[in-house]
């Protein structure tokens, strides 16, 4: 995918995927220490959230140079919605 080889576009990324990263070290260290069951629901959700920004930033990005830009060719065009809907169906489940 171009968008995430964008430098500046794949910093951004890669900063949220550590902090998602460090949202999940609390969780363990949560989990570790005993902690309230709600409070690491709390976290969990807080998690969920993170990860489902993250993926809509992605598919965002994929949908908009992969299926909308113009100058795609019907296959490429194709072959980015097929990309999409296969990553639909797996997160669906």
């Amino acid at each position: 995918m171009a968008h995430t080889r964008d430098p500046k576009h794949n910093a951004a990324l890669l900063m949220r995927v550590k902090r998602i990263a460090g949202q999940i070290e609390a969780i363990e260290r949560a989990l570790s220490s005993g902690s309230e069951c709600a409070d690491v629901l709390h976290q969990v959700a807080g998690v969920r959230g993170a990860v489902n920004g993250l993926m809509d930033e992605i598919f965002e990005a994929h949908l908009k140079d992969h299926v909308a830009r113009p100058g795609l060719s019907d296959e490429e065009r194709s072959r980015g919605a097929e990309e999409l809907a296969t990553v639909l169906r797996r997160y669906a489940k």
